[in-house]
């Protein structure tokens, strides 16, 4: 199975070694992985701040790059569901690209899902040990559905305590743009989501979307709180972290 890997901007500029281990991931579920070097944004800042003249032209790039692809896999669910959910309504006057488009939006996957829902894996490359809970990033969760597949990923390492917090499902208060826009309701928003995770006692956070992942490392190191880790779903699931 050959697959187009889109990295992120994020995961890019920000914490490149969760790449590694999403990649790692797949060439050990026996994928064959390629990381197209001229790819970029998906387009999703510029289309929910209303330039979706800019996220189309970042749409069309994408297609051109990962189009001759099985599938293509993303260690982000904000990213994957701008490309799954829409991508299509981006060219819905264009018929012969919208086809195009949505053809590729099917075969693209946020990476636990591809995980467990396509390539049905039932080991993981590496060990992890402890107690850790788990937040629901938004777009994963609301846009895609994903959310008991991490948690049955997870539960492959037996040395894994998985310890839910009071609503793993409530926003951490990122949101992208929003977090810039209205940071003080952002900051707000994230103390909630970290009084959860304290009080779960579990001293490590892991999620599958690396904005949700900064934003909410930012605002406990801010807190005061240095111990408590904040790792993403891969590094976990491949032994890395």
């Amino acid at each position: 199975m050959r697959i187009g890997f889109f990295i992120t901007c994020l995961v890019d500029l920000m914490r490149p070694e969760i790449g590694l281990s999403a990649v790692r991931l797949l060439e050990s579920a026996g994928c064959t992985v390629e990381v197209p070097m001229a790819q970029t944004c998906c387009g999703q800042p510029g289309y929910n701040a209303g330039d979706t003249g800019a996220a189309r032209r970042l749409a069309r790039r994408f297609l051109e790059d990962f189009e001759g692809f099985d599938h293509v896999v993303v260690p982000s669910g904000s990213c994957a569901a701008m490309i799954r959910c829409h991508y299509p309504e981006l060219f819905r006057d264009e018929p012969d690209l919208r086809s195009r488009v949505q053809a590729l939006a099917d075969r693209t996957w946020e990476l636990t899902a591809f995980l467990h829902d396509v390539l049905r894996i039932e080991r993981l490359p590496g060990s992890f040990e402890g107690e850790l809970t788990y937040h629901d990033s938004c777009s994963g969760l609301r846009e895609l559905g994903v959310q008991g597949q991490p948690r049955a990923l997870l539960a492959l390492h037996p040395d894994v305590r998985l310890t839910e917090m009071r609503d793993s499902r409530a926003c951490c208060g990122f949101g992208g743009t929003f977090s810039v826009k209205y940071g003080d309701i952002s900051a707000a928003i994230a103390d909630a989501k970290l009084d959860d995770v304290q009080a779960s006692g579990a001293r490590c956070l892991v999620l599958g979307d690396l904005g949700c992942m900064l934003h909410l490392e930012g605002r406990l190191r801010r807190r005061g709180d240095t111990t408590t880790r904040v790792l993403h779903v891969a590094q976990v699931l491949a032994g890395d972290a």
